[in-house]
């Protein structure tokens, strides 16, 4: 079993920038992979970034350039550093852990105004 507490979320105006956290119950290095997903109402979650075990990246193309995943392990924490944050952006953005089975947290609310 794995716990996900996000945190960080917010209302920012476009142009500006967010740091959303995800504080997961065991070690990070142990879960094949960690991501973030979002969600915006009358969508389907997309995925937003994600980072191996082993430390490889990869973004949603409408991100890159603009958000970052990291993680410390010895906070057992990741992050997505959200920059040159736009309105289509806002959404409800969700930290994942996939092993075996797949872990959600419970959402964050990211609203970013125009």
């Amino acid at each position: 079993q794995v716990q996900l507490v996000e945190s960080g979320g917010g209302l920012v105006q476009a142009g500006g920038s967010l740091r959303l956290s995800c504080r997961v119950s065991r070690s990070i290095f142990r879960i094949n992979y960690m991501g973030w997903y979002r969600q915006a109402p009358g969508k389907q979650r997309e995925l937003v970034a994600r980072i191996s075990s082993g430390g490889s990246t990869n973004y949603a193309e409408s991100v890159k350039g603009r958000f970052t995943i990291s993680r410390d392990g010895a906070k057992n924490t990741v992050y997505l550093q959200m920059n040159s944050l736009k309105p289509e952006d806002t959404a409800v953005y969700y930290c994942n852990a996939e092993i075996v089975d797949t872990w959600w947290g419970q959402g964050t609310q990211v609203t970013v105004s125009s």
